[in-house]
């Protein structure tokens, strides 16, 4: 009888986690079914990946944020765990960096594939199907606090192999950090959530609207930009900064987190931050500083597709431990 118990909560655990991660899989394989049959091409990809990052998710981010109740949401000691585990990340990257990838030209996409995930994308939506509302306007909490040290860990990775080569501009790099449309939805966020502000019912629809587009028009373009050819061609760091990201380092990290402390909703969404594929602005900021782009693409490539399998065991695990 026992048996058949644990077989059968086994068993929702896995349609649980199958049901979690499959709409986010289909609009991914959607993006690449579309972008094979010519429906959208690389024009389409780039204007939208611009129309989601700079409108539509920022207003997606303000919507969650602005209905939260931030003064009793927020929780410095999780957003410090999380700075600690990022930078952790960054560092064994660094370091493994140094004994495996020879090339200066590799190094810095290399850790930055490896720390720096796509949870403004992937996470949110997946912590939308597990958790709910409440659930993604913490998440959207945390991405607010994260961004700004993704930015610059990204900018520290992709200048230390070069910096006697070439000089950065920090000031612009900072207004960059501070000017980022993500970061400044949640800004904004801050005083409609505390000051309890609601908008006209016209605005608010406007922008559920706005807002209803991010999420499936971000994970078709990720499909749309895969390159499957590139998987086949990859090169060991883009395998070994893949191994990294969505299996290394979500075991480490969300074995660090549970051992803190941090249990049931925390500890999903901690899981899935740091289980998330590499995040595609990766690839942009890698080209941009003279990094390896091809390397950051095949990276962004091989997590995408392998984040479906490990994010399901782990979401599965988690779940069968009574943890999550």
């Amino acid at each position: 009888m026992k048996g058949k118990f644990w077989n059968s909560r086994l068993l929702d655990n896995f349609l649980f986690s199958a049901n979690t991660i499959a709409p986010v899989f289909l609009l991914v394989v959607i993006g690449l079914f579309l972008k094979a049959k010519n429906f959208i091409d690389d024009g389409f990809i780039q204007i939208s990946s611009k129309l989601v990052y700079n409108l539509a998710l920022p207003v997606f981010i303000f919507t969650k944020l602005s209905n939260l109740k931030i003064s009793e949401a927020i929780d410095f000691s999780i957003i410090g765990f999380i700075y600690l585990a990022t930078i952790l990340s960054m560092l064994i990257s660094l370091i493994v960096s140094k004994f495996f990838i020879s090339d200066s030209f590799d190094k810095g996409g290399f850790v930055q594939g490896s720390f720096r995930g796509n949870f403004a994308i992937v996470g949110l939506a997946v912590i939308y199907n597990i958790i709910g509302q409440e659930g993604v306007a913490k998440a959207s909490l945390f991405l607010g606090f994260l961004l700004p040290l993704y930015n610059v860990l990204s900018i520290i990775a992709l200048y230390l192999p070069y910096r006697e080569q070439r000089k950065i501009s920090f000031l612009k790099s900072a207004k960059d950090i501070i000017t980022n449309p993500l970061i400044l939805a949640v800004i904004v966020a801050i005083p409609f959530s505390y000051f309890e502000i609601k908008p006209y019912e016209f605005v608010n629809k406007t922008v559920n609207y706005i807002s209803a587009i991010s999420l499936p028009l971000a994970l078709i373009g990720i499909g749309g930009s895969l390159n499957w050819n590139s998987v086949k061609s990859s090169s060991l760091a883009a395998i070994l900064s893949s191994l990294l990201k969505i299996i290394f380092f979500p075991i480490l990290l969300t074995l660090i987190a549970f051992y803190v402390g941090y249990r049931e909703d925390d500890l999903m969404i901690l899981f899935i931050l740091f289980a998330c594929p590499t995040a595609v602005v990766s690839f942009v900021m890698a080209e941009s500083m003279g990094s390896n782009r091809k390397l950051a693409g095949n990276i962004i490539v091989i997590t995408t597709i392998g984040f479906i399998f490990t994010m399901s065991v782990g979401i599965v695990i988690l779940r069968e431990l009574g943890l999550a």
